[in-house]
């Protein structure tokens, strides 16, 4: 589920291997969104976490950023949604 948006930290490189993996990973799309089978592990760095009505999630990251693609880690030993919701700070 989506929890924010992060549009850069990688470099042109993994973009085209990005754009590559999700092309042909793509499940659905919704408009310009595609949601993907899972697989790929993002590390992403980010300053906090909230509550959202936005998100579908019910949390957003403040300023989300790529730190790494994780090419060597299985998608099932990626952090879950549990992980951030249980970092808000009220």
């Amino acid at each position: 589920m989506p929890v924010g948006k992060a549009y850069f930290g990688f470099t042109d490189e993994e973009l085209v291997l990005l754009d590559r993996w999700v092309r042909n990973h793509t499940t659905e799309h919704y408009g310009p969104v595609r949601e993907v089978k899972p697989g790929l592990v993002l590390e992403v760095a980010f300053d906090s976490v909230h509550p959202s009505t936005r998100h579908k999630s019910g949390v957003a990251l403040r300023f989300p950023r790529i730190h790494r693609i994780r090419w060597d880690k299985p998608a099932a030993e990626a952090d879950r949604l549990e992980t951030l919701r249980a970092m808000i700070v009220e």
